[in-house]
């Protein structure tokens, strides 16, 4: 099932996609169908009674790591992000004034579902809630160290569009064959496949919970393969992964934001 969170006639929703539309779930409208361009698309996670963790990937496909001169990680290279940076699709993220290198990235996010530790990687699946599109902007120019990105690089606010779908677990045969493509204004600019992951998601699952707990609504970023450009004020961005949906975003500048 592909679960979405909304803003529609003033209350934020929770709906399921039926046939093209948004089915909403709220009790009040409960079965009313609207359709796509007639709401504001939220990051589609439910509210947690605590921080919920963001946990993201650096150098998780090799190709990528070869792309940025570096070699392959022996173990996995993360980092934490401030749910604060997170939007929804078809929102509108702010590129940095006098920056030069501003990298968009498409990643396959993974949403734990229930408590985790010291999960073996056989169970690690048994874990998950779901899994949704995550866009995770670098902003290079920030960058002091390749390995371990600072908080600027990664954590600015808008600059981790995430949805438009959460796609049950269930409904996602194998979330390590899925191809994942970008384009910029309609050209295509990056393509993969969560194949070529260095750290499967069974693996980072094992890896993170045997040092940290995982808690339900926390979220893995698996990283992104080769491919990334320099993105522009008013370049639309859509990063897409088989079977679990198309992410879109539209660059503006500081100074006009």
């Amino acid at each position: 099932m592909k679960r979405a969170r909304v803003a529609w006639a003033g209350a934020v929703h929770d709906a399921i996609e039926v046939d093209g539309q948004l089915e909403l779930l709220t009790p009040a409208f409960k079965g009313r169908r609207v359709a796509f361009d007639e709401v504001v698309w939220l990051p589609p996670l439910a509210p947690v009674p605590r921080a919920r963790t963001v946990l993201a990937l650096g150098l998780n496909y090799a190709d990528h790591a070869k792309e940025l001169a570096f070699k392959a990680p022996e173990e996995p290279l993360a980092f934490v992000k401030g749910e604060a940076s997170l939007i929804g699709h078809r929102a509108f993220t702010v590129r940095p004034d006098n920056v030069q290198f501003m990298h968009y990235e498409c990643e396959l996010a993974v949403v734990i579902g229930r408590v985790a530790k010291r999960v073996k990687k056989a169970d690690a699946l048994s874990y998950v809630a779901g899994y949704t599109v995550a866009n995770d902007y670098a902003i290079r120019d920030y960058l002091e160290n390749w390995y371990r990105p600072n908080l600027k690089v990664k954590n600015r606010d808008t600059c981790t569009p995430i949805g438009p779908w959460l796609v049950d677990a269930a409904d996602v045969a194998d979330p390590m064959n899925l191809a994942l493509k970008t384009t910029v204004n309609g050209k295509v600019t990056q393509q993969g496949s969560t194949k070529d992951m260095i750290f499967d998601v069974p693996t980072l699952i094992e890896y993170f919970s045997s040092f940290m707990t995982l808690m339900p609504g926390d979220l893995i970023l698996t990283g992104t393969p080769d491919g990334v450009v320099v993105c522009q004020p008013g370049d639309v961005i859509v990063t897409e992964i088989e079977g679990i949906g198309a992410l879109t975003n539209t660059i503006t500048s500081e100074s006009h934001a």
